[in-house]
């Protein structure tokens, strides 16, 4: 059973970093979603990948839990945002290769 470790993004609905410095492992579906006949839901018969997922301090502590417990796991590395640095005053340089109208 193959596991990815990551570290989660921020949602879109928060502005900090809170809860975004974790590590987390998730499983992968062994089977596929079902839709059950009677009402149309899709379900799973999986636990590992409904219903764990399991949250490390460090990625280090991550490694070795799947390590230890000899699961095959995929590592992916959080890309860190590029931060654009903008002023106001930018707006109205003399040099602008565009002109600023209203």
């Amino acid at each position: 059973m193959l596991s990815r470790i990551y570290q989660p993004s921020k949602t879109a609905m928060q502005s900090g970093k809170s809860n975004t410095e974790n590590w987390v492992i998730d499983f992968e579906p062994e089977a596929a979603k079902k839709i059950e006949p009677l009402m149309g839901w899709t379900s799973a018969s999986d636990m590992r990948h409904t219903e764990l997922r399991m949250r490390f301090d460090s990625r280090e502590a991550a490694i070795s839990f799947a390590e230890k417990h000899g699961l095959a796991y995929q590592l992916i590395e959080p890309r860190r945002p590029r931060r654009v640095l903008k002023a106001y005053a930018d707006n109205f340089r003399f040099d602008r290769t565009t002109p600023w109208t209203h």
